[in-house]
């Protein structure tokens, strides 16, 4: 891209929701919930108070019943929907900033093929410069004269002359040499400016597909949510009306307590896990140039082209891999903007950070409900924005971290070390 990924999307609270449904049952008295009940569902859908009245008549409560199922259906299509949207997206968005990167590198090659050939021609036509110079002090006319002028050298002014036959033909080589050096030289670097000029168009391509990644991603966590703040209680609601169980919504309110303890005890070990971490350590306050190391453990995959190990097939890696533990903190290698907290396609959840001149950081791979940033959000050095996950195109927990200038994908690991952190 021509330009640092940017995106004018509005910030956006990013609320935290479990990336699958619990499935909610009523056995041996037990209740399994997910979410709490908030404000906005309670005035959208039946309290406890309008199913308990409903079972004063069967007509009544087959209507309640049949409502209810359409609203858990309805919660249903609508999550299942909106997150395959958003994982199109995010494939659509990765796909073209692959694209890009491709023909950005092409481009940076052609260029320098351009630039060698340009000093191949500027070297010929010197060359040819230089005969013509030589040619100039010693021309057949002043051969001519000389043996007009002094007869009994004949022989030897032949000889000159001769040679100079031969120096002639030896000219003509190199200046057809200065000329082809010259075609070869302008013929790459049209190609060059041909193919940055495309770049444009490429870039332009992405920064739609991304935006559009954004607010696919924002629609299914929208809708996500509101099958996870609902569904749970209106199971536990059908089961009031389908079932002689008593204390239902006491019990729908402890599930609701177990499920938060639960989360908050997974936390805890994917913290614990975390904190294992061996091969490099990352974040901490930045150094003199404003950097931290994104994450810690050792580097896995390098930057350049080669074989997936996912899609098993030869494509640009444009960033590095560094792979701590499952859970371990991301943290923003640089002060910077969010332009980007969505599912990236084979990028998985992703983070994209303008960290300003020109230059912004990525972050792949993202565990579901790792993002702890939102679009517009400023954050600074060092602060933890995600968690490691293995999320789209990867094999094992990792971060996929790169650097861009001016849009273009440039190795991490040269690029982090002129700013005094080791990747």
């Amino acid at each position: 891209m021509s330009t640092s990924p940017s995106l004018s999307l509005r910030p956006r609270p990013r609320r935290r929701f479990i990336a699958a449904a619990v499935a909610v049952a009523l056995t041996a008295g037990t209740l399994a919930a997910l979410a709490p009940v908030t404000s906005a569902s309670a005035a959208s859908y039946p309290s406890w108070s309008d199913v308990q009245k409903a079972k004063a008549s069967k007509s009544a409560q087959q209507a309640k019943v049949s409502e209810i199922k359409a609203l858990i259906a309805d919660l249903t299509t609508k999550a299942a929907a909106a997150q395959a949207s958003a994982q199109a997206a995010g494939t659509a968005y990765q796909t073209a900033q692959t694209k890009y990167d491709d023909a950005t590198l092409t481009q940076q090659k052609l260029q320098s093929q351009a630039d060698e050939a340009e000093k191949t021609a500027a070297a010929s036509e010197a060359q040819a410069g230089q005969l013509a110079a030589q040619l100039g002090r010693a021309s057949a006319n002043d051969v001519t004269t000389d043996i007009l002028t002094h007869p009994s050298k004949s022989g030897d002014l032949l000889y000159e002359l001769g040679a100079m036959s031969k120096l002639s033909e030896q000219a003509d080589g190199i200046y057809s040499q200065a000329s082809q050096d010259r075609g070869v030289a302008q013929g790459l670097a049209d190609k060059a400016t041909l193919a940055k000029d495309a770049l444009g168009e490429l870039a332009g391509a992405a920064q739609q597909k991304m935006q559009a990644a954004q607010t696919a991603a924002d629609s299914a966590q929208s809708a996500v949510e509101a099958q996870n703040d609902n569904q749970a209680r209106l199971q536990a609601q059908l089961t009031l009306l389908t079932s002689n169980a008593a204390n239902v919504e006491a019990k729908y309110n402890k599930g609701v307590q177990v499920e938060k303890a639960r989360q908050a005890a997974i936390a805890a070990a994917a913290a614990k896990a975390a904190a294992t971490t061996v091969g490099g350590t990352g974040g901490g306050s930045p150094n003199s140039s404003g950097w931290v190391r994104p994450a810690g453990g050792y580097q896995t995959s390098p930057f350049g082209y080669r074989v997936d190990p996912y899609t098993h097939y030869r494509a640009l890696h444009a960033g590095v891999d560094l792979a701590p533990a499952c859970y371990a903190p991301i943290y923003a290698a640089h002060s910077g903007t969010v332009t980007f907290a969505a599912n990236g396609g084979g990028y998985g959840n992703e983070v994209v950070l303008d960290n300003g001149g020109g230059i912004s950081t990525a972050y792949g791979h993202i565990v579901d409900g790792g993002i702890l940033v939102s679009v517009g959000q400023h954050v600074e050095a060092g602060q933890q924005i995600a968690k490691i996950g293995s999320t789209g195109w990867s094999t094992g927990c990792h971060l996929h971290f790169e650097t861009r200038v001016g849009g273009s994908a440039v190795d991490p690991v040269p690029f982090m070390a002129a700013r005094g952190i080791s990747v």
